[in-house]
């Protein structure tokens, strides 16, 4: 089993940028592939990215490439989200989420999840 704890939200204007930090905890991290998931209020969970094993491969949602970028530090068993110009759409709970399985970017196909950090971006 793996544990996660984000940190890093906050608020900041719009073309701003902001760090997301997940804090994982249990011995195999290595052996999940690592998600970041956001949800605005009264709206559906959406995947944002997600990020292989050994880090070597990652894939965005469209409405984050080429501003977010996820990385991990396995030996550190952190996983970070790195926000670029923002915009007010990008205002929402920010969770990141764990599962054995790579290539997931459904809610119901990952087991592990954290209490999430809120991100609010001013226009």
């Amino acid at each position: 089993q793996v544990q996660l704890a984000e940190s890093g939200g906050g608020l900041v204007q719009a073309g701003g940028s902001l760090r997301l930090s997940c804090a994982a905890s249990g011995r195999t991290f290595s052996s999940y592939a690592m998600a970041w998931f956001r949800q605005v209020p009264g709206k559906e969970r959406e995947f944002v990215a997600a990020i292989s094993w050994s880090g070597g491969s990652a894939y965005y949602a469209d409405s984050v490439k080429g501003r977010f970028t996820i990385s991990r530090d396995n030996a550190k068993k952190m996983v970070y989200l790195q926000m670029n110009s923002l915009t007010p759409e990008d205002t929402a709970v920010y969770y990141c989420a764990a599962d054995p399985k790579w290539g997931r970017v459904e809610v119901y196909e990952y087991d592990y999840w954290g209490q999430g950090t809120q991100v609010t971006v001013s226009s």
